[in-house]
């Protein structure tokens, strides 16, 4: 197979174990700069060019698409599709993934175990809200955050009130979560694979945060996942219709749930933590499913 890699960096730890990961298995693989691609968009014969280069040839493409170019990356993988080729995983399901609020209420809309979660425009809504959450201490979001950044625990309602009001006098869009403080500062990423959780670790934050980020500083550890866990890591990837995502996941009193789902997810921690060729298994799964033309999602926008 001929397989293009999405990604700004082609040295990153995950850009460079599925290139390993793909030559291994005998595969032609090239990693592409996306915001070097451009489209040349007809009825007859949609096509990319890269660097003066008409891109032909290619049976797969595996978007590594950073939250910051969410809109154009999306836009060239889709391009990708309208060509033909089999898209690891497809833009409508990363575009609907990176939608934190559209991704929770489609997850809630089929009973997936969620944070209480709030959502508002105007600044006299904030205290209704923060009581349908629960009361402080409560996790205040931005809705285009990523990695823990645009995150804060207000550990007191008047710290609340006034974080949310900051937020949004500078019109960002925020969503207001309850604390689970059981969760301890951990929590679980499930790695999907094809519709399987193929591996997990436990992400524990340092001390005294409570984001658990490895980016942050935080540790990774194996763990045992419960059989509803798994079974609500699979879920969650089957309603954004990810064929490969990791799955955010607490532990609270009322069984887990779901914090976010991540389209594009790092395979450094978790390979080290759980010592599986997760690139290879993304491999694998291109090998049996791939076929040209079959995006599910083609003309639904």
């Amino acid at each position: 197979m001929n397989i293009a890699i999405l990604s700004r960096n082609p040295k990153l730890y995950s850009t460079t174990r599925l290139v390993e990961a793909a030559k291994e298995r005998g595969h032609e693989v090239r990693v592409l700069d996306v915001l070097r691609c451009y489209m040349n968009i007809t009825s007859m014969r949609p096509s990319i060019h890269y660097k003066g280069e008409d891109l032909t040839g290619f049976d797969a493409v595996i978007p590594r698409i950073g939250a910051s170019v969410t809109f154009y990356g999306t836009a060239v993988l889709r391009q990708f599709e309208m060509m033909g080729v089999y898209p690891l995983n497809e833009s409508v399901a990363i575009t609907r993934s990176r939608d934190k609020l559209r991704s929770l209420q489609l997850l809630a809309r089929k009973g997936i175990g969620l944070p209480v979660t709030g959502f508002a425009h105007s600044p006299d809504d904030v205290q209704d809200m923060l009581k349908m959450v629960g009361g402080a201490p409560a996790v205040i979001k931005l809705l285009e955050g990523t990695q823990g950044i645009g995150v804060v625990l207000a550990e007191t309602e008047k710290a609340a009130e006034s974080v949310i009001e900051a937020f949004m006098g500078l019109k960002a869009n925020i969503l207001i979560q309850e604390f689970i403080k059981e969760a301890g500062g951990s929590d679980i990423r499930c790695l999907v694979v094809g519709g399987k959780v193929v591996a997990a670790m436990k992400r524990q934050g340092k001390e005294g945060e409570f984001r658990s980020n490895l980016h942050r500083g935080g540790s990774a550890s194996l763990i045992r996942l419960t059989p509803e866990e798994r079974s609500t890591a699979v879920r969650a990837a089957s309603i954004m219709g990810l064929n490969v995502c990791g799955v955010d996941i607490l532990r609270s009193n009322h069984g887990p749930v779901v914090m976010e789902v991540n389209s594009s997810p790092g395979l450094e921690g978790i390979e080290h933590a759980t010592e599986k060729d997760i690139a290879g298994m993304i491999i694998q799964f291109i090998e049996k499913n791939h076929k040209p033309n079959s995006t599910k999602t083609r003309g639904r926008g």
